[in-house]
């Protein structure tokens, strides 16, 4: 059964960024939600609208400002890099457009490579891994490279990564940028999948309405700033 408390809650975020004439830009302005835990939320904006540097706050790889971010009732606001990293190994499994796994490194190896930050014994790993794989239909290519797998089987090995870290949730960064549309929507039916029958929290980041209506909710952000929070609308108008 899906847990209904508030696992992210970001209250009056705001983030800016030094510019080289001196000074500062600001790039998000004030943004307040909360994500419960099993929920399948999309964040949506075009290019500079925000989304991305939200993204990395929820990921924590970025500081706010100012405001306030709480994770799993924990303040990671003003954690250190080194604080931060703990959080990210322990909360956050993290799916990027480009796949981001180690060219010539196996595909267990990969899904490992998490879990060896954790200390587990070479044996656990391996277990674990391969469990994983199971889990995303790949248990047949432990041995290949990515250089040797499709697209979407390379997406697959960095969810089945993600998920090796048994991550509160999963943050997919344009998952399907990098797929045709055939594969980009096995993925985001896969990524369903995991929500409807794990209870995973997921949360995408897309610029695309299309990609967006998998998910059960949208949060639409435009200049820095929410415009648009609930469930996912007929179509783009109601944004």
């Amino acid at each position: 059964m899906k847990e209904s408390k508030n696992i992210i809650s970001m209250n009056k975020i705001c983030k800016s960024f030094p510019v080289e004439m001196g000074g500062q830009q600001q790039v998000l302005f004030d943004l307040t939600f909360d994500i419960k835990a099993g929920e399948f939320v999309s964040i949506m904006g075009p290019s500079g609208s925000g989304k991305s540097t939200c993204m990395n706050i929820i990921g924590a790889l970025d500081t706010p400002t100012s405001g306030t971010y709480k994770l799993y009732n924990k303040d990671v606001t003003n954690l250190t890099p080194d604080e931060l990293a703990i959080i990210r190994n322990e909360y956050i499994g993290f799916v990027f457009q480009n796949f981001n796994l180690l060219p010539k490194r196996s595909v267990l190896d990969n899904i490992m490579l998490p879990l060896m930050y954790r200390g587990l014994p070479m044996d656990e790993r391996i277990q674990h891994a391969r469990a994983m794989l199971k889990r995303v239909g790949l248990e047949k290519f432990e041995t290949y490279l990515p250089t040797q797998l499709s697209g979407g089987m390379k997406q697959r090995v960095a969810i089945a990564r993600a998920l090796a870290g048994n991550p509160k949730v999963i943050l997919a960064d344009e998952p399907t940028g990098a797929l045709d549309s055939k594969m980009g929507n096995e993925i985001l039916d896969f990524f369903n999948k995991l929500n409807k029958d794990m209870g995973i929290t997921i949360i995408m980041i897309t610029h695309e309405f299309d990609i967006a209506k998998y998910s059960n909710r949208l949060i639409h952000i435009r200049d820095g700033r929410i415009n648009y929070d609930g469930k996912i609308p007929k179509d783009e108008k109601g944004l």
